[in-house]
């Protein structure tokens, strides 16, 4: 009997191992009003264009989003509002459903909070779900998943919906994070979730002190045993450390935040900008692992 690997996560079709290499998950919002991209891919042909893009640069996953959840805060005012399950639906089941005909070897996740919409995405076939609320916004969301076998990702934030703050107070950030994603991961395998990813939720509800330290201490969360995927691209603390650049100035720092969160034992790597995450972690692993390289010519 095959003993079970949380590393090796078994989709409806296919494997994803992510023991072998740390896999790219490319963000593909089909909202309005995301902070980055809001708006550019609300039409389906011109999200298939940025999924083949993607795909082509190197993506294991493609992330699609119906709804956005940007933090109110300083940094972008009051925030995202929350739309219906029939709105979302409306925005990603075309999507999802043209992906999986035109790149059927596409890996899908919907970003999703909602039961509902996560049922109909796999059933379109999207192969795993990635919560920000952890499971916790909709009591029906485990259950959902568990019934199709999926992977979910669990993400920890402070908040709710339309209002998830920005700076919560911690008095140890990675600690208190740690706790309540164990407990998450807990609730998942209660539910019948056998395969789970964990996300420390870079930017919901931290202080820029307190997403810093996440991303350098994010080794701390390997002793949960699940994989951790953390998405730092074009995030507002980023901004703030280059002294107030827009999200599209920020490549740069979201390279370096990715490096330290690859060193320190990330499996996913969720981002914006493709082609540049995939040539960064492909170098960081090629330097782990130099006698890959042995036959090589200079």
């Amino acid at each position: 009997m095959e003993l079970f690997d949380p590393f090796r996560l078994v989709l409806h079709d296919r494997l994803l191992d992510l023991r072998s290499r740390v896999r790219i998950m490319g963000i593909l919002n089909v909202t309005p009003d995301s902070f980055s991209d809001g708006g550019l891919y609300l039409d389906p042909d011109a999200a298939l264009r940025r999924t083949e893009e993607m795909l082509q640069e190197g993506a294991d996953i493609i992330d699609v989003g119906g709804e956005s959840s940007r933090p109110r805060g300083r940094f972008y005012g009051a925030g995202s509002q929350p739309v219906s399950a029939q709105e979302e639906l409306r925005r990603v089941l075309p999507v999802i459903e043209a992906i999986r005909r035109r790149f059927p070897e596409a890996i899908i996740s919907v970003d999703t909070y909602k039961a509902p919409v996560a049922r109909a995405a796999l059933e379109a076939g999207a192969h795993l779900v990635n919560d920000i609320s952890g499971g916790s916004f909709d009591p029906d969301m485990l259950p959902t998943v568990a019934a199709f076998g999926a992977p979910i990702v669990l993400m920890h934030l402070v908040g709710s919906p339309g209002a998830i703050v920005q700076e919560a107070t911690y008095i140890d950030v990675v600690a208190e994070v740690k706790a309540a994603l164990a407990r998450a991961a807990r609730r998942a395998e209660e539910a019948g979730i056998r395969y789970c990813v964990l996300d420390p939720g870079f930017g919901f509800g931290k202080r820029p002190a307190d997403n810093l330290r996440l991303v350098r201490d994010l080794g701390q969360l390997r002793s949960l045993g699940r994989p951790i995927l953390i998405g730092v691209s074009r995030k507002s603390t980023l901004g703030l450390v280059l002294g107030g650049k827009p999200p599209l100035e920020r490549l740069y720092a979201s390279l370096a935040a990715t490096a330290v969160a690859v060193l320190e034992g990330a499996s996913i790597i969720r981002t914006h900008d493709v082609r540049p995450t995939v040539e960064l972690v492909r170098t960081l692993e090629a330097i782990s692992h130099p006698e890959k390289f042995e036959t090589e010519p200079a």
